[in-house]
């Protein structure tokens, strides 16, 4: 009665379930007419009740009992002592025969509201106070006997509509935590992959580092050798710095590979045009 998850209609009922969703005013009203219906055929469908004019006030209450739910989101516990009220005033007031027991239709849907947006002890501290004060009243004001099934039909139905509401409430509450635990550990999923991506950037940075350092620290060597032997001796100076040309190559085929690897999917490619001169100063 107060919201209904996706999984619990059909495909034929999505849209209606969509807009009802949205228009929660709407759904109140609906619900409303419908407690509406049932109190009335209640009040006549009784075999002790069928000789018997609805009466201008028991029908006045149930119309109240009924507009009072368009508001019961607003104001749920309002709503809940007001229909508590009506009901009471039915039982008390009537002393032409049974009490149109009927009306408690309206507690009963105010009752499951509070009951399904309320903490578990207030519902049964709520629902047990509605219970006993309803029952009370029917066996002491009523015309029926103490015992009859209407007063104990009273504390049933009370008795189911704080239940329900509770039921509602902590399937609403088991769900919302599944979410909230999917949620959580997609978050934690993606934070541990970004994780490890970095932690396996940073292993092939310090490879880098290392390579590049052997073939930089090899280029000084060759350097200083042909430095040494260039006037005396040519043909060695030759060779070491052909293996100063073949380190650095090298060291850049190393540096592109690695450079390569780092580079994140959709990174924009290096530029390849030449530096910006004084010719673009303008649009610099």
């Amino acid at each position: 009665m107060d919201s209904v998850t996706p999984l619990a209609v059909g495909p034929g009922l999505a849209r209606p379930h969509r807009w009802l969703c949205a228009h929660p005013r709407a759904l109140d009203t609906l619900v409303a007419l419908a407690v509406l219906a049932l109190i009335l055929i209640g009040a006549v469908a009784g075999p002790r009740m069928r000789h018997q004019s609805l009466g201008a006030l028991f029908v006045l209450l149930a119309v109240l009992a009924a507009a009072s739910l368009v508001v019961r989101r607003d104001l749920p516990r309002g709503v809940l002592a007001f229909n508590v009220a009506l009901t009471l005033t039915e039982l008390v007031t009537n002393d032409v025969g049974p009490p149109r027991t009927s009306i408690v239709f309206g507690v009963v849907v105010a009752l499951y509201t509070v009951a399904a947006r309320t903490d578990r002890p207030t519902t049964w501290r709520v629902g047990a106070a509605t219970a006993v004060l309803l029952t009370g009243a029917a066996m002491l004001f009523a015309l029926n006997p103490w015992y009859s099934q209407e007063n104990w039909g009273l504390f049933a139905w009370t008795g189911l509509a704080a239940a329900a509401g509770d039921a509602v409430r902590s399937r609403r509450a088991y769900i919302a935590a599944i979410e909230e635990r999917a949620v959580r550990a997609e978050r934690t999923r993606e934070e541990e992959a970004r994780r490890r991506v970095a932690e396996e950037r940073l292993r092939i940075a310090r490879e880098l580092h290392d390579v590049v350092a052997h073939h930089i620290a090899l280029v000084n060597v060759q350097a200083g050798v042909a430095s040494h032997v260039m006037d005396n001796r040519p043909d060695q100076a030759k060779e070491a710095l052909a293996h100063v040309r073949q380190a650095s190559r090298s060291a850049l085929e190393e540096l592109r590979a690695t450079v390569g690897l780092l580079r994140q999917y959709g990174d924009p490619a290096a530029p390849t045009e030449p530096a910006p001169g004084i010719a673009v100063l303008d649009q610099l």
